[in-house]
């Protein structure tokens, strides 16, 4: 496994993948060797280090090693590759399905839908906000579905809550730039809280650490975590953490191993959604009661607890009922 520039103890999106490839490693028994990129410059060459070691399976974590694992899937056909969070493409950015490398994706707008309409359950100023490390679209992908989870609250509840740092409709919002300046996702957040936002959902890894470090400074400020349950992995933050939008990385990718193994490797596409558990929001933890405490109009139009308005939009995603559209969505 190669991580992205994060590294493996990104408390977020690397660790995720590590520990599904350690999972395997246990069950199954057998060697895996993991490298971190310290740069984007490291990718191509880490890739290739690891196939030229023997290794049957090789896996990116990231839309970033696109190209490296394209490349080296090319280049070796007979053996095989896996790549978290983005399908292949040619250089004109249309789709390619490549025999001996498989897509692990994650439809993150379902869960993230669930957790716009809760941010904007609990808000206590009227005005939520998020951002990304990068604009790509398995980050967009995020804000998207937080975007529509707020405005069917206001839909439903005729409210006015305001989402600051992504506009849907123009793809187009903030941005910390990286992956790793905890002290620019600060920066962002402090700007958010000053402009009245209580809720902030970073999708930048271990820059949302920066963004909760803000949040913990200012009294009545919460964080919505993405991709691992951040009440557990970034647990110093554990008392801001209002839920996680989780992609269940680690066993999608111990699945992918352990079929590998047994040699039924396949280059279809993997897609966690809500209906199979690959997405899905965290508990609220510290926040159960006051969640519970909320009342919000519900999809038929009654007057419910925020938890379980939250549980019934859930079904309805789950059953096809409500589709969370975005230009983001895996292919």
């Amino acid at each position: 496994m190669v991580s992205d520039s994060g590294g493996f103890d990104d408390q977020s999106f690397n660790q995720s993948g590590k520990e599904g490839l350690d999972a395997a490693a246990e069950s199954l028994g057998i060697d895996t060797t993991e490298v971190e990129s310290q740069s984007d410059a490291d990718y191509a060459t880490n890739v290739n280090n690891l196939v030229s070691q023997g290794c049957n399976l090789t896996i990116g974590v990231g839309f970033l090693l696109e190209d490296a694992i394209q490349e080296a899937a090319d280049a070796n056909a007979d053996t095989n590759f896996a790549l978290i969070d983005s399908a292949f493409s040619d250089a004109d950015f249309n789709p390619v399905e490549l025999d001996n490398a498989k897509p692990i994706l994650f439809n993150t707008a379902e869960a993230s839908f669930l957790a716009g309409y809760l941010a904007a359950g609990m808000t206590e100023t009227g005005t939520v906000a998020t951002f990304g490390g990068i604009q790509l679209p398995s980050v967009a992908i995020f804000m998207d579905g937080f975007a529509d989870g707020v405005d069917r609250y206001n839909e439903d509840n005729d409210a006015e809550v305001q989402l600051l740092g992504w506009d849907k409709e123009a793809q187009d919002g903030s941005f910390s730039g990286d992956f790793e300046n905890q002290s620019q996702g600060q920066t962002l957040t402090e700007q958010f809280i000053a402009q009245g936002a209580d809720v902030i959902m970073p999708v930048a890894g271990p820059v949302g650490l920066g963004a909760a470090a803000a949040a913990s400074e200012n009294e009545g400020v919460k964080v919505v975590w993405v991709d691992s349950d951040g009440y557990l992995t970034a647990s110093e933050y554990s008392d801001i953490m209002l839920t996680s939008v989780m992609k269940q990385i680690g066993p999608a990718v111990e699945d992918t191993i352990t079929q590998t193994y047994e040699g039924g490797f396949t280059n279809e596409p993997y897609v966690g959604t809500l209906e199979n558990e690959g997405v899905g929001l965290a508990p609220y933890h510290d926040f159960e009661d006051a969640v519970a405490e909320k009342t919000a109009v519900g999809p038929d139009g009654e007057e419910m607890p925020l938890n379980e308005v939250i549980d019934a939009y859930e079904e309805q995603i789950v059953s096809g009922e409500l589709a969370i559209e975005t230009p983001n969505a895996p292919q």
